[in-house]
């Protein structure tokens, strides 16, 4: 009886120590994604694209990449006249997203890449007059008109296993490299 307890206990805990060791290993796993190279964002207008990222050391499980842009929307105010002037308060424009893509690691021994990942703002709620700042206290009178839609910011992360192995924040104007979240 002795020897069956002390068998089953030995049992147990190298049971143990194994699941111990294949989460360790697991973690780092993720942890060894090497950059080959950065990811670079352009932006052009509304939208933004990413491209040129490498990574290697991804395993078989699928890396996904997602783009998550911001920006602002200028608008033109006409009085009842049709004289047009440029609003004074740029508004908020509704955030896009590139959605989840695949870095096609899994196919490719650990290698994933960004060829072009793109998201675009889009038009808010047409705001009103006071809202968009058309003269005097933004009277009804005024129409507005959608002038400029333009991408100022976005967020590149990439997940794995729902965790973040990568995560870049570009700015217009920035660095095409972005920074680190």
């Amino acid at each position: 009886m002795r020897k069956s307890v002390r068998r089953a206990k030995t049992l147990l805990w190298l049971s143990g120590a194994a699941l111990l060791a294949a989460a360790v290993m697991a973690s780092l796993a993720v942890a060894a994604v090497n950059v080959k190279s950065e990811p670079t964002a352009s932006f052009s207008g509304a939208t933004v694209t990413v491209t040129g990222g490498e990574f290697s050391g991804l395993g078989s499980t699928e890396a996904f990449a997602e783009l998550t842009v911001t920006g602002k929307a200028t608008y033109t105010c006409e009085n009842a006249g049709g004289n047009a002037a440029p609003g004074q308060n740029p508004v908020e424009a509704q955030p896009g997203s590139s959605g989840p893509t695949g870095l096609g690691n899994s196919d490719h021994n650990g290698r994933g890449t960004i060829t072009n990942l793109e998201a675009s703002v889009t038009a808010p709620p047409t705001p009103t007059a006071k809202q968009v700042g058309c003269g005097g206290t933004g009277s009804t009178k005024w129409k507005v008109k959608l002038d400029t839609l333009t991408a100022t910011g976005a967020n590149l992360v990439i997940t794995q296993k729902n965790k973040i192995v990568f995560c870049r924040n570009y700015t217009l104007g920035g660095p095409a490299t972005g920074t680190a979240c």
